[in-house]
């Protein structure tokens, strides 16, 4: 992730912190019903940490990380929620987790670090783990409105990097939202078993 992307995260934290702070996404109550109870879960570019926040108090262990020390300090704040700071070439470890959630963080990577993104995610998970990423539709990579680096992805390429990286894809989700750039996006979510 570059040094200015997490630099404006950086700045507009609490901003950020107030557009996602009324949590209500099915996909990730669907996520936490899927993994069996008292799981480890990882929030890959965890923000705020509302998500991770949603999936303590269904009484899951989650580890929350972000390159953006704004970003950890507030997910910090909530109760069950392991914040630390760090990018996503720091994540190692095997075998560490039940489920890792990865909702539009990775498509701040370059797309050539991506494959090695993938690969430790693979490698953090338990056999058969649970995966859910978010992405932007698209086909470029550059700076958003507000200057944030974006790698797109159309549905065909993701695939194709998910399943080179050996996961099973489970379904796919598709949608729109306006970003804290304040530009409508198209996205894709992907679930898929490590």
């Amino acid at each position: 992730m570059s040094d200015e992307t997490l630099r404006i995260y950086d700045e507009k934290a609490s901003e950020y912190a107030d557009l996602t702070s009324d949590y209500s996404d099915p996909l990730l109550d669907d996520f936490i019903a899927r993994l069996p109870p008292g799981s480890t879960i990882l929030d890959l570019g965890c923000g705020p940490g509302n998500a991770a926040a949603a999936m303590a108090r269904a009484g899951h262990k989650v580890d929350a990380l972000d390159g953006s020390a704004e970003m950890v300090a507030l997910a910090d704040t909530h109760p069950g929620v392991t914040a630390k700071l760090a990018t996503f070439e720091q994540l190692q470890g095997s075998d560490l987790y039940d489920g890792v959630w990865a909702n539009f963080s990775l498509l701040h990577a370059a797309r050539d670090a991506f494959p090695a993104h993938l690969a430790a995610i693979m490698e953090a998970l338990k056999p058969g783990g649970l995966f859910h990423i978010g992405m932007k539709l698209g086909n470029d990579a550059g700076p958003d409105r507000i200057g944030r680096f974006y790698t797109y992805y159309t549905q065909e390429g993701l695939e194709d990097r998910m399943m080179e990286a050996g996961f099973t894809l489970i379904d796919q989700h598709f949608g729109s939202s306006e970003g804290l750039d304040g530009q409508m996006a198209d996205w894709i979510v992907m679930r898929a078993h490590g």
